[in-house]
């Protein structure tokens, strides 16, 4: 028998066990004995312990026979040596006591109840052993009527029981502080805000307090906790760059409900509503479910193979006549790793051009130019669980809690606990009075702030120099640079006073690790790629970078536009950023294919967009992206559609591009095919279909091996495992990957052999091998040269959390009833100029067209900056938004736009 040291043990029911530091009694027990052992109901593995129920009390003494006192397990430290008692006569019955008082309070209906068979109050009832209840029948909740208000969320408090569960999970997860306990004693009871409804709250629908109820108190419309389900699956979300671990119910081949696995790295039984709830488009009438070819100017339902046999005529005679650059493929964030490597190997090695680019085009290339230029790789530095230890957050250029809303909850949980936020943004966004510093500068001016916040980190002496000199390079161009700058010019030009620059700049190279977070208020500027190489300066100026807790990392905006990059979805990088004008590459990508492939660079989507409008472009194929409604200029997008020989789209829905379409092939959705989305923190996880395809539609990786096939190619048929051991293979850091390495929670590339996750990158050296500074000189966006002077005002954008970019998954969907259009925030003494209230209807004109939006008057914004959004179809903003471009991308300038307005009167919007 192997003997254990005293000081490493502890004893449950007379057995020792090896103990670890920093646990409770329960987490002790738990681990050795399995969850459950010891009843619990205020308990949840998310939440922090409260012991509220005493449910969970055992007895402990210092010796086996030592005096004994009885302790809740959930909240007790563990001492090495302790003997816990789990199953004495005592703590039974007082357990048995304690939920016989439940439920004199709680309906006795278990078999119509939504969650009998899942409910832990009968679980525990029937764990400790209650038969019958001795105490008289309640009266404080079984009065409560049910709350059915919200588009989502239901109540029933009769079933409450008091835990805090559902308060904790809206306090600790999400950080809303929706829900209450009000009153005391018996008395007490949960509330909703001010004693209101869901509906009438200030509830984001996250679900949180739905998961974390042990009975149904809290649920919602999909009765979640349902056992109806037959089967449950694991997957990934198809919104953000989160990646959030979703586990779906199915039963009949239908989704009945999503949950969050609570073992889940990423997102640890926590979700936004997108994730959780908005599902149902899935199955949407509108799903298209069958290959249409236009006959006539008519598209008419044809079957696959008509589909495809005039899809290969057609590409093959255009080749044939105008050359392989005639084509353009453009792939997309929404679908997996291994169908967006299957896009670009098909314009590759199947058509012969590099005209192949992604949506990453117009939010995150910007992203991966300027960091591949200071660190030599253009993702993530770090693990959002850094988030947890750092010191200081930066936020430049986003707004988590809407974009990105589980990190959003993670950054606003930390701030709320005191660790020092810096807001870098025109807007007051949500997060903004939790920040310790807000840097409200003027949209387009992000280089000259980021410039100012360099120089007061300098001047104050607070560079790591030791870092400085032996890992980078550049430094004193950058100093002299910074020397240089015309302080009262910057303050002028970003708005913001210079002393709020300098103590935000002092905040965050004071502490000992501080970590930085950008979005598309970074990227979406003619000088997007250089304010990213500025973000980098700083984490590079102050030793931030390489260790946990700092970095550089990129909110990515849609679920896998880091991996469709790294896919090689771009024209001038193939498969794992290899260059394709590289002779050693492009043999390698010749052997690996087994086809010629160009050396030439090709177009990036503004470049297609040219090119089909001046008649060099004959033909395009989308996969998964509607660029009419989501690029900038959107007339001039149309023009480009409209002059297309050949257009061929891939879609679940019909949309505002497919409707230009020649060919349009039926996709499935992400519920319905298995893959990989990598996210924004480089971790790759595995996608596995929940439900089969609607009759009708296919997998988009399916279709692709399909066309190239009936093209000659000799492609494989597709397999999520099949597909990824193919991308291991030319791919670097997926060398290591496999299906089943990746396991439930996924790997961090560059994975190694065996599987093994990079958790944090550059922590010896840098990829480029020393990490590079750049001095960059503000320049004003020609948007605001040509046009500010006739259109006063600069028009912003953003997303909102119930909403997915052109929304055409989420207006399928109750989320459409919490927000139904965009809306146009305009500041109080720019309403007052132009005879403006909340709700009057507003035409925002620009140098290319026109839009008319409901107005909300708030303080959110500055004067003369304008915000909205740009999810719904029928106002479709990007008819005013320019096509001036990153100067180093070409990602579009969404974020400045000069604009006027004007209120709409009555008479003319029934002209209109």
């Amino acid at each position: 028998m192997i003997q254990l040291a005293k000081e490493n043990t502890a004893y449950i029911d007379g057995a020792p066990h090896l103990i670890k530091e920093n646990e409770s009694l329960l987490n002790f027990i738990d681990r050795h004995k399995g969850r459950g052992h010891v009843p619990t109901l205020c308990d949840a593995p998310q939440l922090e312990p409260y012991g509220a129920c005493r449910v969970c009390s055992v007895e402990v003494a210092l010796d086996a026979g030592g005096p004994r006192r009885t302790v809740a397990s959930c909240h007790t430290p563990l001492t090495p040596g302790l003997h816990i008692f789990t199953e004495s006569q005592k703590v039974q019955k007082l357990r048995r006591n304690i939920i016989e008082l439940v439920l004199t309070d709680h309906p006795l209906d278990c078999l119509t109840c939504e969650v009998n068979g899942n409910c832990e109050l009968q679980d525990v009832a029937a764990k400790v052993g209650v038969r019958d209840v001795r105490y008289p029948k309640g009266k404080n909740h079984l009065d409560r009527e049910k709350d059915l208000s919200h588009a989502y969320m239901t109540s029933d408090l009769s079933k409450c029981i008091n835990c805090s569960r559902c308060v904790r999970a809206c306090d600790e997860i999400q950080g809303q502080l929706v829900l209450s306990m009000h009153g005391r004693g018996f008395d007490a009871r949960i509330i909703k805000g001010l004693d209101t409804s869901f509906e009438d709250s200030d509830c984001v629908s996250c679900g949180a307090c739905a998961q974390a109820c042990p009975t149904s108190a809290i649920s919602d419309i999909f009765q979640s906790k349902s056992i109806e389900a037959t089967a449950h699956t694991r997957t990934i979300c198809t919104y953000c760059g989160v990646g959030c671990n979703l586990e779906v119910a199915t039963a009949g081949g239908r989704v009945l409900s999503i949950q969050a696995p609570w073992d889940a790295e990423t997102n640890g039984a926590h979700t936004c509503l997108k994730g959780r709830y908005a599902f149902r488009f899935y199955n949407h009438p509108d799903r298209l479910r069958t290959p249409l070819i236009r006959k006539n100017g008519e598209l008419e339902e044809v079957t696959w193979d008509e589909a495809y046999d005039h899809i290969a005529e057609n590409l093959k005679r255009i080749v044939k006549d105008h050359g392989a650059d005639a084509v353009a493929g453009i792939s997309s964030a929404r679908c997996t790793n291994e169908e967006n490597y299957l896009m670009q190997k098909f314009i590759r090695a199947v058509i012969g051009t590099n005209n192949i680019d992604c949506c990453a085009r117009v939010c995150h290339s910007p992203t991966a130019w300027g960091m591949q230029k200071s660190f030599g790789t253009g993702a993530a530095t770090n693990s959002i669980d850094d988030i947890n230890v750092t010191e200081c957050m930066l936020v430049v250029g986003a707004n988590p809690t809407q974009g990105h809303p589980v990190t959003g909850a993670k950054i606003k949980q930390r701030a709320m606990k005191g660790i020092p936020l810096i807001i870098i943004d025109p807007r007051e966004i949500e997060i903004t009075p939790y920040a310790k510093h807000h840097l409200q500068l003027r949209p387009g001016t992000n280089v000259a702030l980021l410039n100012m916040f360099s120089y007061y980190i300098s001047e104050a002496g607070l560079v790591d120099q030791d870092f400085i000199d032996q890992r980078c390079e550049n430094w004193n161009e950058l100093k002299n640079g910074l020397n240089s700058l015309d302080l009262d010019a910057i303050e002028k030009l970003t708005g913001v006073p210079r002393e709020q620059v300098k103590a935000a700049a002092i905040e965050y190279a004071s502490a000992p690790s501080a970590m930085s977070f950008h979005g598309l208020g970074v990227t979406e500027h003619s000088q997007g790629a250089k304010t990213v190489m500025l973000i980098a300066n700083l984490a590079m100026m102050t030793g931030n970078i390489g260790r946990r807790g700092v970095g550089v990392n990129p909110l990515r905006g849609q679920n896998n536009v880091q991996g469709a990059a790294d896919m090689g979805a771009q024209p001038h990088q193939g498969a794992g950023y290899l260059d394709v004008t590289d002779p050693e590459m492009q043999a390698r990508y010749e052997d690996y294919y087994g086809a010629k492939v160009s050396s030439e660079i090709g177009y990036k989507i503004p470049e297609m967009f040219e090119a089909a409008r001046s008649g060099e472009l004959k033909s395009l194929w989308l996969m998964g992206e509607d660029v009419v409604q989501t690029d900038p200029n959107s007339e001039a997008v149309r023009a480009a559609m409209a002059n297309l020989d050949f257009l061929v789209v891939q879609e679940i829905f019909m949309t505002e591009t497919a409707a230009y379409a020649d060919v349009i092939l039926p996709a499935a959705s992400f519920l319905e095919k298995s893959g990989t989305f990598t996210n924004g923190e480089r971790r790759i996880q595995r996608v596995n279909a929940a439900v089969p395809p609607l009759e009708g539609t296919k997998p988009d990786g399916q279709i692709l091996v399909e066309i190239m096939n009936r093209m000659g190619y000799p492609q494989a048929d597709y397999s999520a495992e099949g597909t990824l051991a193919e991308v291991a293979g030319i791919v670097p850091f997926f060398k290591g990957a496999t299906w089943e390495g990746l396991g439930d929670n996924g790997k961090q590339w560059p994975i190694q052999e065996g599987c093994e996750s990079t958790t944090i990158l550059h922590t010896e050296s840098f990829t480029r091998g020393l990490g590079k500074f750049h001095f960059i000189e503000f320049q004003e966006s020609k948007e605001i040269e040509e046009h500010g002077k006739d259109y006063p005002f600069i028009l912003t954008t953003g997303r909102l959390l119930e909403h997915y970019n052109c929304g055409t998954m989420t207006r399928r969907t109750n989320n459409n009833l919490i927000v139904t259009k965009d809306i146009l925030v305009i500041h109080p003494a720019d309403a007052k100029a132009k005879n403006i209230r909340t709700g009057d209807l507003v035409c925002i004109t620009s140098s290319r067209g026109e839009v008319t939006l409901e107005a909300e008057v708030s303080e959110e914004v500055k004067a003369g900056i304008l915000y909205t959004t740009f999810h719904f179809p029928e106002h479709m903003v990007n008819n005013v938004t320019s096509d001036v471009h990153d100067g180093d991308t070409m990602c579009p300038e969404y974020k400045v736009t000069s604009v006027d307005i004007v209120k709409v009167k009555p008479a003319e919007l029934t002209a209109k």
